[in-house]
């Protein structure tokens, strides 16, 4: 077995199942929820959370800290660990680049370790498919070298779609502006955004209705999506798990060999994206 651990962060959305399989390193991102202090991602009850959102709750989110990742990090490294890390896209937050931060500072202290990283360019379960690819492609013996290399392929292929069912979700981060948000809900226009080839959140379209949206986002993987050569689909929903499952029985209705996750999106994500909020995540052809 490769002598190395991979590191990533709770923008992943890979369940703690997942998490714990694939003996993976989770640095939490933290949220705050209306005026209480901030708490690390993995410890809010998503249903509350949610809810909470539902009834009016701000919520704000922040970056690991350097200091985070050095400190975690360096434990593995004393234990005579190389390191992979598979970072939150740093087109929409800076834990990519603090990870890298620490990184580079503990090459200097452990210059006999390999300290890898990439920037995947992916949020929610599209970094997640890329993290679970990485740790099967580790169980075969893969060197962490090859591994990184064959990431920074994929990452390229990587779709996200994403739709949310309340624009002011995203008219709050900032995504889209006041008129286009009300114009948008009056009208019950649901937005099918992208990650675009800079890790940044674009509209690439727009329907009129949930189940509109849902086809939508299975109509586009029909279209785009290469099951012959990564079989898995990632799904990740903001506590809307009913339409999610709808999502998938259309997905493997139409391929049979296609294997199918559904998570939650964390508090970090769903913080923009607010209840309702959906993301498929596949590779492209």
């Amino acid at each position: 077995m490769p002598n190395f651990e991979i590191f990533t962060d709770s923008s992943c959305d890979l369940s703690e199942d997942m998490i714990e399989k694939y003996n993976l390193h989770v640095m939490q991102l933290e949220v705050m929820v209306d005026d209480k202090p901030p708490v690390p991602n993995n410890q809010l009850d998503i249903k509350k959370f949610y809810d909470d959102l539902r009834k009016g709750s701000m919520a704000k989110t922040s970056a690991v800290a350097p200091k985070t990742f050095e400190d975690a990090m360096r434990k593995c490294l004393q234990e005579g660990k190389d390191i992979l890390y598979l970072g939150f896209s740093s087109g929409l937050s800076a834990t990519f680049n603090n990870g890298r931060i620490a990184i580079e500072e503990l090459k200097e202290e452990f210059a006999d370790r390999k300290l890898l990283y990439t920037d995947t360019l992916a949020a929610t379960v599209g970094q997640g498919l890329l993290v679970q690819h990485a740790a099967k492609l580790k169980a075969t013996g893969m060197s962490i070298e090859d591994i990184l290399n064959k990431i920074n392929v994929i990452k390229t292929k990587i779709i996200h779609e994403v739709t949310t069912d309340d624009l002011m979700f995203l008219k709050r981060g900032g995504r889209i502006d006041a008129k286009t948000a009300l114009i948008g809900s009056v009208l019950n226009f649901k937005p099918i955004i992208n990650v675009d080839k800079e890790g940044k959140l674009v509209s690439t379209g727009r329907v009129r209705g949930r189940k509109a949206s849902i086809k939508e986002m299975f109509t586009r993987l029909k279209n785009n999506a290469a099951l012959n050569i990564i079989n898995t689909v990632f799904i990740s929903h903001c506590d809307c798990i009913e339409d999610a499952k709808t999502l998938k029985q259309m997905i493997t209705d139409e391929f049979s060999n296609a294997e199918v996750f559904i998570e939650n999106i964390g508090p970090v994500i769903g913080a923009h994206l607010g209840p309702g909020g959906m993301a498929l995540c596949y590779l492209s052809k």
